[in-house]
């Protein structure tokens, strides 16, 4: 069986990413850091790295120059919530074997981890016996976009309501560490949790919080969209609990 690292920090990601992965099948190992990741990575042998791009204390291209240094040349992929293609190739340019916008749907997730293995195993074969933020207004996106979450999980409601109450327990944890950053004036840690928080929102379908994010992100100097931004995901959790509670 094949065994592979997942390298992220997002409960609500991680637990699909690593549910989808496991379908391969496969052994999933899980770390939620760069050093957490590094210590794995180079204790254990992995037939794919899994890497979030932007992790707690790094990033995933740190890490893949990390443990390229070291001379280790397992495949990897990286996963990010940015859609932007100059994005994405930048991920590729620095050595990512295939780059995945999240949410990402269990096929096309699994077709990436494929396409590298078989790389991988063919490469062994021959070796000898190594955006711009949307246009749309978030106010004017619903709520929840039952479709979308339905398809960036594979059609079963019950995997989008498991992770809808997961992603609906951290939105306390991330409004206040969002609204500290903002009076701080500390931008970086803003964005890395809006990042952290737009692929949650595409896996539940929480569709205006994930568009409100995508703006506050471009401009996170900027009141209004942190007013609209807070406003979005109070009224993102009030619509859980009521739903919930129904």
């Amino acid at each position: 069986m094949n065994r592979l690292l997942l390298v992220e920090d997002d409960p609500t990601s991680r637990s699909f990413l690593q549910a989808a992965s496991a379908a391969l099948p496969a052994e999933v190992d899980i770390a939620d850091s760069v050093e957490a990741a590094y210590a794995l990575a180079t204790t254990n042998a992995y037939d794919a790295w899994l890497i979030d791009a932007n992790l707690p204390d790094g990033t995933g291209s740190g890490l893949l120059a990390r443990l390229r240094a070291d001379g280790r040349d397992t495949p990897a992929i990286a996963h990010t919530a940015a859609r932007e293609r100059r994005e994405l190739d930048a991920l590729r340019a620095e050595g990512f074997a295939i780059a995945v916008s999240k949410p990402v749907a269990t096929d096309a997730w699994l077709g990436a981890i494929r396409r590298v293995l078989v790389r991988r195993a063919a490469q062994r074969a021959r070796a000898p016996s190594a955006p711009v933020p949307d246009a749309r207004r978030s106010g004017d996106a619903p709520l929840w976009n039952r479709e979308t979450a339905l398809a960036a999980v594979g059609g079963d409601m019950r995997n989008v309501e498991g992770l809808r109450d997961l992603f609906v327990g951290e939105l306390d944890g991330t409004r206040q560490r969002i609204a500290k950053a903002a009076a701080s004036g500390d931008d970086v840690a803003m964005q890395a949790d809006l990042h952290r928080l737009r692929a949650g929102c595409g896996f539940v379908g929480a569709e205006r919080l994930g568009l409100s994010a995508r703006v506050l992100h471009a401009d996170p100097a900027s009141p209004a969209a942190l007013q609209e931004f807070l406003a979005t995901l109070d009224a993102t959790r009030a619509s859980a609990h009521a739903i919930a509670n129904a």
